[in-house]
């Protein structure tokens, strides 16, 4: 559909993130985004990422945005993302197609050739994905947990192991970026291998996020050294998510990961949260394991959505 004559594409201000964040959760209550994490975003410095967020305004409403830019820590060159939403009552109208354009045209000026991203795992948004040139890859699911139910008993640690905070660490984040980057070296489903994950990006990008909770992440210790985590972020009224739980592979198979995850809800529970949320490849038979032990149930469902770009004639806008 031809997008109406007061649709106007522009790039993020300020002042937009409550309206962003409010069109991203719409519908979608598995999704924790705070306004305050949109605006950090938008605030943070990328030079390699080209970071960008489009909003979509209709009669001087905000109706929804994309966000986007290339992929990082990958030996993958070329690759980029692009993640948006669109108020419901206002779909169909355009207003998604304009922001996919705005965000292809953006991202082939920096030279990506492959653009991914995630679609509701329902009908209209399947055929939208097909509709505008995407082939579906990977599934998602969505698990919640109503945390005013009782959590399960913590199974027995095994000998040398701690749970601490991931607080303990902000003055040195570095031996828990370790477990990060070694964990996504094979993260189940992934089509782009991150091999090349780097510290900088990730203390910019995922540490010293506002809506990343340090003393609700949880860290297993094995032998004084990082070696397992939970980390989470929350909304700062009642909904927690658990944003990457990881392990290194040398560590596997002791149940680290499960205790961390258990003792990161334990302390959320303790700190007044009563909604939680996590997400797993549905290929992740080991997380997808531990999270109905933990008590989550499937909620909603996303797809992977990727095209190949073409870099057009003349600059990038």
């Amino acid at each position: 559909m031809t997008p109406s004559i007061s649709l106007t594409i522009r790039d993020f201000r300020p002042e937009d993130a409550g309206a962003v964040a409010a069109a991203h959760r719409a519908e979608r209550e598995h999704l924790v985004l705070s306004a305050e994490a949109l605006a950090w975003q938008n605030a943070q410095p990328s030079p390699e990422e080209h970071f960008r967020t489009f909003v979509a305004e209709l009669d001087g409403r905000v109706l929804g945005a994309v966000r986007c830019g290339v992929v990082l820590g990958t030996t993958t060159e070329g690759v980029g993302y692009a993640n948006g939403s669109v108020l419901p009552a206002f779909r169909r109208r355009g207003a998604a197609t304009a922001l996919l354009t705005a965000a292809e045209r953006h991202l082939t000026g920096h030279g990506v050739t492959e653009l991914h991203t995630w679609m509701d795992d329902e009908p209209a948004s399947l055929a939208f994905a097909t509709a505008s040139g995407y082939r579906l890859g990977r599934a998602m699911q969505f698990a919640g947990r109503d945390l005013t139910l009782p959590l399960p008993p913590a199974p027995v640690l095994p000998a040398g192991v701690e749970l601490r905070p991931a607080a303990d660490w902000a003055a040195d984040p570095h031996p828990v970026f370790l477990v990060e980057a070694d964990a996504v070296l094979d993260e189940p489903g992934s089509e782009v291998p991150m091999d090349a994950l780097e510290y900088e990006d990730w203390l910019r990008g995922d540490w010293t996020r506002p809506d990343r909770d340090l003393a609700l992440s949880v860290v297993a210790v094995v032998d004084g050294e990082p070696a397992a985590f939970s980390m989470a972020q929350t909304d700062g009224a009642d909904r927690y998510w658990s944003a990457f739980t990881a392990c290194r592979r040398e560590f596997r198979g002791l149940g680290l990961t499960k205790s961390a995850k258990l003792e990161s809800l334990r302390l959320a529970v303790a700190a007044g949260y009563r909604h939680a949320y996590t997400s797993n490849d549905t290929t992740n038979g080991p997380m997808l394991a531990i999270n109905a032990w933990l008590g989550y149930e499937r909620c909603a469902g996303e797809r992977k959505g990727i095209k190949r770009l073409e870099r057009p004639a003349g600059r990038e806008a």
